[in-house]
């Protein structure tokens, strides 16, 4: 008996102890195959490539990015002994007031979000943060289905901020850009002005990548088991625009646009040589960082976007065609009929009255019948094409979106003596500002076209410099029709219609134009007054033009443009673009 109950107690403690390590068995196997969440030994951290900034000639970033970052922590993890510790340094680091963080942690519990948009340096101020914590012990473990979590301060990219920082300097040219979403990442595209044309060379190229393992505070350790992939930021732009010269000429285009009670004024100033764009201004300008309703009309950059009947500034173009084919001499008196003549059923009229006047003097004191008679000699296709060669109806590729190429009847309409004579004076036809600046260009390079260019080159985040392509300069007309277009044109500042645009010691010249304005199909008691030109010294050639849309107060462009015109060239003598040559 005694040895069968030794037997059996044997083997119940037999069968007791297997019983036991198979469930140690089961436990472990659960343990290996169950999903825990606990940290991956490696870990890798994305790091997002941003847009290029648009800098200007004299080293300003008129628009820059900057990353947002996403602060959140499990308020679970936060040991409540050291929550007051928590709330104090992470308000010394992040800048957020201690009463603000209290809310947001105090809201629930779990993970929160302190902050969606921190800025780059805080954000690297938190990540110090995160790993005192750590090493402080702020941070404890809590069970939550069985799993065990112990999760700190996290500091993750949220998206991308375009800054402004100077506001409304050379909007509309710089543009404004829209936010979209990528992989829960803010992204930003350009919409308009420099930013949307140079889209593709401004977006970020490549992400940056980091991959290896983690240390206690989760935070990847670099040694020659990483991987890093290097990142690479978008091209910066960089502008042939000073902003000291264009801050300038917005002041003087803000003050007349007052003073003058119009709707908008724009200017600019070209190198005559390179095409370089040195400044191109509005008075109606923005805040791209802050566009609102009343902006919406300034959006759009008025210089390629705004077609208009240009009015007598045409007259040069049509004399210089006139010139070209051989067909006037400067010297050839036409008559002009005291300044009103019938041509057709149409009358025109001329405000400088003479029975008689020079050729060249129809361009000096802009007479509509002398240039309206001239006009008779060019034949149809002469006309058209000529227009064409100098550029109308067709775009300047300028760096700019949404060019508008204006409109020139069909070739048809030139057999038309009326149609000659009021194109020859700048009606029937539409033009926009960088057309005629670019035109008139001609008559200040030797005959030749050159394309207008606002941006001089490219460069990455290491300074390495990538030139943009340029184009050849074209000859329109030879160099002996532009050497005589650009004495005509100075002769009109000398003793017509653009007297106010003259400088002691510099050369200039150019033609006043004032249009009416069709509205509703009729042309209204509104105009337009332009004057285009140049400022040329003994080395430096420049291109300039001014366009006042709609002034209230007065509308003769010899009272509006000119004036404006004329501040401009002092501008570029105050600031050293040109030197005059003082006669003693």
């Amino acid at each position: 008996m005694n040895t069968q109950n030794k037997l059996y107690k044997i083997a119940t403690l037999f069968f007791l102890l297997l019983l036991g390590f198979l469930i140690f068995l089961l436990a472990v196997f659960k343990i290996v195959i169950d999903d825990r969440k606990l940290p991956a030994l490696k870990i890798s951290e994305k790091n997002r490539a941003i847009r290029g900034a648009i800098v200007t000639n004299d080293g300003f970033n008129v628009a820059s990015s900057k990353k947002l970052y996403k602060i959140s922590v499990n308020t679970r993890c936060i040991d409540p002994n050291k929550k007051e510790l928590f709330v104090k340094l992470f308000s010394i680091y992040s800048g957020m007031e201690e009463k603000k963080i209290k809310k947001i942690i105090g809201r629930k519990r779990g993970n929160v979000v302190l902050s969606y948009a921190m800025n780059p340096k805080r954000a690297n101020l938190l990540r110090e943060l995160a790993k005192k914590l750590y090493l402080m012990d702020v941070f404890i473990e809590y069970e939550s289905n069985g799993k065990v979590y112990k999760q700190g301060l996290s500091v993750k990219e949220s998206g991308e901020s375009r800054l402004y920082p100077y506001k409304d300097i050379l909007t509309p040219i710089v543009g404004y850009v829209r936010k979209y979403e990528d992989e829960g990442y803010t992204r930003i595209a350009g919409v308009k002005g420099i930013e949307k044309y140079y889209e593709e060379k401004l977006k970020p190229i490549q992400d940056g990548l980091i991959e290896g393992y983690r240390d206690i505070g989760n935070n990847i350790i670099l040694n020659r088991e990483s991987k890093i992939k290097k990142r690479v930021d978008g091209f910066n732009v960089h502008l042939n625009i000073p902003i000291l010269l264009q801050k300038n000429i917005e002041n003087i285009l803000d003050r007349y646009k007052k003073k003058l009670r119009a709707k908008e004024i724009i200017a600019a100033v070209m190198e005559s040589r390179s095409g370089k764009i040195i400044a191109l201004a509005s008075s109606n300008r923005f805040d791209p960082k802050n566009i609102r309703k009343r902006d919406y009309e300034s959006l759009n950059a008025s210089v390629i976007e705004y077609s208009f009947e240009p009015g007598s500034v045409m007259k040069p173009i049509t004399f210089a065609l006139l010139l070209e084919n051989s067909l006037v001499s400067p010297y050839d008196i036409v008559r002009t009929y005291n300044g009103r003549f019938k041509l057709g059923k149409k009358i025109i009229t001329d405000e400088h009255k003479e029975e008689w006047m020079s050729a060249e003097n129809v361009i000096v004191y802009s007479s509509n019948i002398g240039i309206a008679q001239l006009a008779q000699k060019l034949s149809h296709i002469q006309f058209f094409q000529g227009l064409k060669k100098f550029g109308f109806s067709r775009k300047t590729e300028i760096d700019l979106p949404y060019e508008h190429t204006g409109y020139i009847p069909p070739l048809s309409k030139f057999k038309s003596e009326v149609y000659k004579a009021t194109i020859g004076y700048g009606y029937g036809m539409k033009a926009t500002f960088m057309q005629l600046l670019k035109a008139y260009n001609v008559f200040n390079n030797n005959g030749k076209e050159v394309v207008p260019r606002i941006a001089g080159y490219l460069s990455l985040q290491d300074g390495k410099q990538f030139n943009l392509p340029r184009r050849n300069a074209t000859k329109i007309i030879s160099v002996d029709t532009a050497a005589r277009m650009n004495k005509i044109l100075v002769k009109v500042v000398e003793k017509g219609t653009g007297v106010a645009a003259k400088v002691e010691g510099i050369t200039v010249g150019g033609k006043t134009g004032t249009a009416h304005i069709v509205k509703k199909g009729k042309y209204a008691k509104s105009y337009n007054s332009s004057f285009f030109g140049f400022a040329n010294d003994k080395k430096n050639r420049f291109t300039l033009g001014v366009t006042v849309i709609e002034p209230k107060k007065v509308y003769f462009a010899s009272q509006t443009a000119v004036p404006v015109f004329k501040e401009i060239v002092d501008v570029l003598i105050d600031q050293g673009y040109l030197l005059p040559v003082i006669n003693e």
